[in-house]
């Protein structure tokens, strides 16, 4: 699911965390942690944001998977990639980015997309950006939380249940969640998150594939990981009062 323009636009004015931009927490559930759900060597990716509305699931199939496989075989980038997802770019620090950013813990990959903390906090700086971050990430566990709060039957064994029960179970119980908060006066355009049309380009076999190239690489910059940290690390230090 990519969210357009204005979806993004909507989770970015609602979220009242420090961090400017930032689309929500990911998440890739652990075994044996967030209910259910995990039965079968079976991992949950998940992005929430502040409202707890969760914008993206993914239920990877069983078998060796862990963090980095199960976002390798996630559709969340995919339209990144493609070319066709919408831009939102934004000033921090001084410097401009063209798309905003996931908060996620340390075992997730440098990429241009997430924001993870410092495993150690070297200085003052450090340690106030490492502490508002994994504040700001609780929310994921706040959704998950809520989820099993609502629905007993996340927190029942499921042993005997085949995948795509499993499967189908959680999407069920996210949906409902979702629309239990649409139903409390969370606003959301349905529209506007699962319409994003492609931009009218033609392209042959051989630009696919350089475009594809191109794109992943600018996904996967360790570079502008790393600078978008920094910059956010001044801003906090900066502008933010406490």
């Amino acid at each position: 699911m990519q969210l357009s323009v204005s979806s993004q636009q909507r989770i970015i004015s609602r979220r009242r965390t420090r961090f400017p931009k930032s689309l929500g927490s990911y998440l890739r559930v652990r075994d044996g942690k967030k209910g259910y759900a995990t039965c079968h060597g079976c991992k949950h990716g998940v992005v929430a944001d502040q409202k707890l509305w969760i914008w993206h699931a993914y239920f990877g199939v069983p078998g060796a998977n862990n963090d980095l496989n199960v976002l390798y075989g996630s559709p969340l980038f995919d339209d990144e990639i493609a070319d066709i997802a919408p831009e939102c770019p934004f000033v921090v620090n001084g410097h401009t980015y063209r798309k905003c950013y996931y908060l996620a813990d340390g075992i997730y990959p440098a990429w241009s997309t997430f924001v993870k903390t410092f495993s150690v906090a070297r200085d003052e700086k450090t340690l106030k950006f490492k502490r508002v971050q994994e504040a700001a990430r609780k929310d994921i566990e706040r959704a998950f939380g809520v989820l099993q709060g609502r629905w007993g039957i996340i927190r029942q064994p499921a042993r005997a249940m085949q995948i795509n029960t499993l499967k189908r179970i959680m999407y069920c119980c996210i949906i409902l969640h979702n629309m239990i908060l649409e139903d409390e006066g969370f606003e959301v355009n349905l529209r506007d998150v699962f319409v994003n049309p492609a931009p009218n380009i033609v392209r042959d076999w051989v630009e696919r594939c350089d475009l594809h190239v191109r794109k992943t690489k600018e996904l996967r910059d360790r570079k502008t990981h790393t600078d978008l940290r920094q910059d956010l690390m001044e801003h906090l230090w900066n502008n933010d009062d406490e």
